[in-house]
């Protein structure tokens, strides 16, 4: 039995492409995320209650749309052809990140705090159709070797978002606007 590297599917147009989104979906929620704690925690001169507060609202907030929604989500998955989810999840998280641009630029907490609930959302619709692709994408013999893939392009991105995400906030005060301009 001759044995390939999974890291072979990179160069195939029926996994790269893919991997290449949720990857970047990862990175972009940690960039978001944190450059929007560092931001409010940090820089709107907020008291140490009210930086708590945000600090521990924020991953809640984010969480939130996976309890409510994964079965609907799922269901939405299952009844939808993937790869046209994968296009509106992606456009998705294109809006939403419009709105968080506008709310780094007024630093607004409000604002962010609703576009970081509306990415929680995306999330959710995107994460069933993220692992229920890969068996109609790869031979059987491949999908150890992309869930492998996934999961490891998934952790890499998350660790670089958040580097990234806290980074561009401790360039001062032009950190938002860095913020908003790379989305």
């Amino acid at each position: 039995m001759a044995s390939h590297s999974q890291f072979s599917l990179l160069r195939e147009r029926r996994f790269l492409p893919f991997f290449v989104t949720q990857s970047l979906g990862a990175f972009n929620d940690n960039v978001y995320r944190n450059a929007m704690l560092m931001l409010i925690v940090y820089q709107l001169g907020l008291s140490t209650e009210q930086g708590a507060l945000y600090a521990n609202l924020a991953p809640a907030l984010f969480i939130l749309p996976y309890f409510l929604f994964s079965a609907t989500a799922g269901q939405i998955a299952e009844k939808y052809e993937k790869a046209a989810l994968i296009r509106v999840t992606t456009t998705m998280e294109i809006l939403i990140m419009s709105i968080a641009a506008v709310g780094f630029v007024v630093k607004s907490p409000a604002i962010l705090l609703a576009a970081l609930f509306l990415t929680g959302l995306q999330s959710t619709l995107f994460g069933p159709v993220k692992y229920s692709i890969l068996p109609q994408a790869l031979k059987p013999e491949e999908l150890t070797g992309g869930n492998g893939l996934v999961e490891m392009g998934t952790s890499i991105s998350i660790l670089l978002g958040m580097i990234v995400g806290t980074s561009l906030m401790r360039i001062g005060t032009i950190g938002p606007v860095v913020a908003a301009a790379r989305w």
